[in-house]
């Protein structure tokens, strides 16, 4: 068993085809095959069901792969342990939701950059599920998100905690309190999203049933508002963005909580020079 067959058997469990896996390691299709087949063997067991032309992860294929992302991941961590001078070099795959991405984290990232030239920082935007099942796979270093739930081989904790304040059109009609949105439309992301939940836990006393209108986009969201569409709740982040150049004005409740930002990271990975140095940049940006 080879660390290469490791990279082989995990690519072609991403991509779901033997070709798309040659492509992302360099080499050609028929490498990748004989070289599965011949681990397989080793193994005793098939790592993949053959479909066709695709390829789909058997039982014990997702068991065996749990053992290559760990064992790459540790592999990695090794060389970062001795790397000379113990600098933050090499690549950081950042996850983050859009919340934080567009509002919160731009400044931050300048300055790490600022800090660490030789760390090529990859950020990826997503659905705060999907970031952590690709933290849980090794496909992240870490992730920082506004809700996320328990999983048993991450780690997390609070960064920061985000207000959240209620928008509208400068022309709209004032808002005194929950029961003035009885005749709004809400603008929301999909479910799942926990800006949505606290605006839903909001209302739910007062048996508030407005309509809903849902867009898995920040600036689509801010546009449709100070279009007069409707009525939104977003995070101070956001707010500070969009307010002056959308027009916008601005509800503050108290009865709606924050929400807290959380950044996990793999419990496996306990060593990463980049991802720690961008925690301590987090820890003293948010304190």
């Amino acid at each position: 068993m080879e660390l290469a067959q490791l990279k082989m058997v995990k690519a072609v469990a991403q991509t779901g085809s033997v070709a798309q896996a040659a492509l992302q390691l360099h080499c050609v299709p028929s490498n990748i095959t004989t070289r599965i087949k011949q681990l397989e063997s080793e193994l005793g067991t098939p790592l993949f069901i053959r479909a066709g032309r695709g390829l789909t992860i058997s039982a014990a294929g997702e068991v065996f792969l749990d053992y290559c992302e760990r064992i790459l991941a540790l592999v990695e961590e090794s060389k970062r342990a001795v790397s000379h001078n113990a600098i933050p070099r090499g690549k950081l795959r950042i996850g983050a939701v859009e919340s934080s991405a567009s509002g919160r984290l731009p400044p931050l990232l300048a300055e790490y950059h600022r800090r660490y030239p030789q760390v090529e920082l990859e950020l990826v935007t997503g659905a705060w599920a999907h970031l952590l099942d690709d933290l849980q796979h090794h496909h992240l270093d870490a992730a920082l998100v506004a809700a996320g739930d328990k999983r048993p081989k991450l780690q997390h904790s609070v960064v920061y905690s985000e207000r959240l304040v209620l928008i509208t059109s400068a022309a709209s009609a004032p808002i005194a309190d929950a029961r003035d949105l009885a005749e709004r439309t809400l603008l929301v992301w999909p479910p799942g999203c926990p800006y949505r939940a606290a605006l839903e836990n909001w209302l739910k006393p007062h048996d508030i049933k407005p309509a809903i209108a849902s867009y898995a986009s920040w600036g689509t969201i801010i546009g449709c508002v100070s279009a007069g569409i409707g009525v939104a709740l977003a995070p101070e982040g956001i707010l500070a963005r969009y307010e002056q150049s959308n027009q916008l004005t601005s509800y503050r409740f108290d009865e709606l909580a924050a929400v807290d930002n959380l950044l996990f990271w793999h419990k496996d990975t306990q060593r990463h020079l980049a991802r720690d140095a961008f925690t301590e940049l987090l820890r003293e940006t948010f304190g």
